[in-house]
């Protein structure tokens, strides 16, 4: 049987696409180095009409909605299309940030106080600044990479935030502020946990993208306990939530010690410079020998069903 050729999937039609388009590229040329590969610029919410099940397994570096929150995932397992990554079930609940909060709480992962809501059922802000202090963070429900992140400090700048949702489902939860730590996870396993330290304090859409905006340090300057408990955490979480293969997960390490989780990111930056590859170097993963591994579940997976067929 000829070796499968690895489709990636970039771009697509979220606010995310460009940083979508810098993930696919470099993960492709990464790829390339190990398997034969073909970069898709997907412009719409379907699959490539040349994608066969026969000949490609797919690696996608699809952002925010169709790509992340399960739609696409579900197009290539009705196809019988073999893809690395969380499953459709798994990318749906973990693109809910709500329907995350339930799941790992349910397993003792700690995260901060906060309420869901939508444009029929709006808070008021009063209620929200007893419940949860004026200290806030407002966030739309399903959506990636800090897109329409708010912090707030204040009821009177909260009341003007609530006032301004329009549509769509949101959470706000209570600000925990301490130092934010990412760690990947490949098959079920942690690997390096890394240090976030915007310099605005925020680590929103324009943090993120910004060269210079941000400091990273990897491996995190944790004690061993440390380390051990962002890891196991995030294994946790990981499972929780129904996770397959790889992603990546965020939290916030508050001054008392307690440990929040922030998000579960199943389809993380892939630049070679992103936090996803920052974390796998601090096990001894370069970038090249990290795409191959985030892939080979998905080759395993092509290789049963070929050999069903």
């Amino acid at each position: 049987m000829s070796s499968p050729t690895i489709a990636v999937f970039a771009g697509g039609t979220s606010p995310e696409r460009e940083v979508s388009l810098g993930s696919g590229k470099a993960a492709a040329l990464a790829l390339a180095t190990s398997f034969p590969t073909q970069l898709f610029n997907i412009e719409a919410d379907a699959l490539p009409a040349d994608l066969d099940p026969r000949r490609h397994v797919v690696f996608s570096t699809l952002h925010g909605v169709f790509g992340e929150d399960g739609g696409m995932q579900r197009l290539l397992e009705q196809a019988g299309v073999a893809y690395a990554g969380c499953d459709a079930a798994g990318s749906e609940l973990c693109f809910d940030k709500w329907r995350t909060r339930q799941a790992v709480s349910a397993m003792g992962v700690r995260v901060a106080p906060g309420r869901a809501f939508d444009v029929t059922n709006k808070p008021k802000a009063s209620v929200l600044s007893d419940e949860l202090g004026e200290q806030v963070v407002l966030k739309p429900n399903r959506q990636g990479s800090s897109v329409g992140l708010q912090m707030i400090s204040s009821r009177a700048g909260l009341e003007i935030a609530i006032a301004t949702v329009r549509q769509g489902d949101w959470v706000i939860e209570k600000r925990i502020v301490g130092r934010e730590l990412t760690v990947g996870i490949l098959r079920g396993r942690a690997m390096g946990v890394v240090e976030i330290a915007p310099k605005s304090g925020v680590f929103d859409y324009t943090s993120k993208y910004t060269k210079g905006l941000t400091e990273y340090t990897a491996p995190a300057p944790l004690s061993a306990e440390q380390t051990a408990e962002v890891q196991r955490a995030a294994e946790t979480a990981f499972a929780a939530c129904g996770c397959r293969d790889y992603a990546r997960i965020d939290f916030i390490l508050a001054p008392d010690g307690e440990l929040y989780l922030l998000e579960i990111n199943t389809l993380p930056g892939m630049k070679e410079t992103s936090l996803l590859p920052m974390s796998a170097r601090c096990v001894g993963l370069d970038f090249n020998a990290l795409c191959r591994e985030l892939v080979a579940p998905a080759l395993e997976r092509f290789a049963g069903v070929t050999t069903k067929k």
